[in-house]
């Protein structure tokens, strides 16, 4: 049993706490994509029968509801969109923000508020400052109440 010797030395240079992160982090996808299904739509076309092609109906059956996935797919991904968005925009809720608006001369001034909420108007983002609802595209700088500007 002595020349039995089980050797780790191929093991242990590859170990590392890095590797083992990444491969906790790993998570199996289990789920099928838009591609998947493209690759089974070209799959099935390929090896269908001669002698029993595929129907018209069923066909447009299976387009139809290719679209349907994608369109749900896209919608998911719109909604995880607007939530993330509404998310950093919720944490404006509260500090100062600057925007410019034209004064009677015509010119550029600065103007600031404090922002009381968020809303989604005309498919944008807008801060509600007082009786004003200013697009945040438009905000150019933002800081806590004391006016101490937040780093991003």
């Amino acid at each position: 049993m002595s020349g039995d010797n089980v050797s780790t030395r191929n093991v242990w240079p590859y170990y590392s706490a890095s590797n083992v992160q990444a491969a906790a982090e790993k998570k199996a996808d289990t789920s099928l994509g838009k591609d998947d299904f493209l690759r089974i739509l070209v799959t099935q076309l390929q090896n269908q029968d001669p002698m029993q092609p595929l129907q018209d109906k069923d066909f447009i059956a299976q387009m139809a509801q290719f679209s349907s996935v994608e369109q749900l797919v896209n919608m998911s991904d719109q909604l995880t969109m607007l939530r993330q968005n509404l998310g950093m925009a919720s944490s404006m809720i509260g500090k100062e923000v600057q925007w410019y608006e034209y004064a009677n001369t015509g010119e550029m001034i600065p103007v600031t508020g404090n922002v009381e909420s968020i809303i989604i108007k005309d498919k944008a983002q807008y801060a509600r400052i007082g009786d004003k609802d200013i697009k945040l595209d438009d905000i150019v700088s933002i800081a806590d109440q004391g006016g101490a500007a937040i780093n991003g």
